[in-house]
């Protein structure tokens, strides 16, 4: 499962916002932006640079379609002991969820997400918007008032 290259842009930001509805607190600390193809990391390019710069990382271009694809493959294994047993599960629930999922499909499936549909081009996701999910994209089970 580690070995295995992810794109960018929906893995980092889908479990984000699944572990802030989960345990109202982020993950990373990171923002995402909302953009065309769905939301996106903030500091996503500074911290590749840096990943790449210490070796911990390799970067291959894909041709996909009409446009090119990044993937990213750790250098080793990472060190699994630095993340929690709550950030695990959320990590290894969601590539078993969405792993036979395109990157089309993926998008598409996103932009139905009430924090990606209740902000504007470009702003900062507001992660206090899980809250207001549909019962499709929502992960915890909320107590009836």
């Amino acid at each position: 499962m580690w070995g295995r290259p992810y794109s960018s842009s929906s893995f980092t930001s889908r479990i984000s916002i699944i572990y802030y509805e989960l345990y109202e607190e982020k993950l990373t600390g990171e923002l995402y932006r909302k953009l065309e193809h769905g939301p996106a990391p903030s500091h996503f390019d500074y911290a590749v640079r840096e990943l790449e710069a210490e070796g911990k990382i390799e970067t291959t271009v894909v041709a996909f379609g009409t446009f090119d694809q990044q993937k990213f493959r750790p250098v080793k294994k990472p060190s699994l002991d630095l993340l929690t047993a709550n950030e695990l599960q959320v990590i290894e629930n969601d590539i078993a969820k969405y792993c036979s999922m395109n990157a089309t499909q993926i998008s598409a499936f996103s932009h139905r997400d009430i924090p990606y549909k209740a902000t504007a081009e470009g702003d900062i996701i507001d992660y206090e918007l899980v809250f207001y999910r549909d019962a499709l994209f929502s992960v915890r089970e909320y107590e009836e008032d």
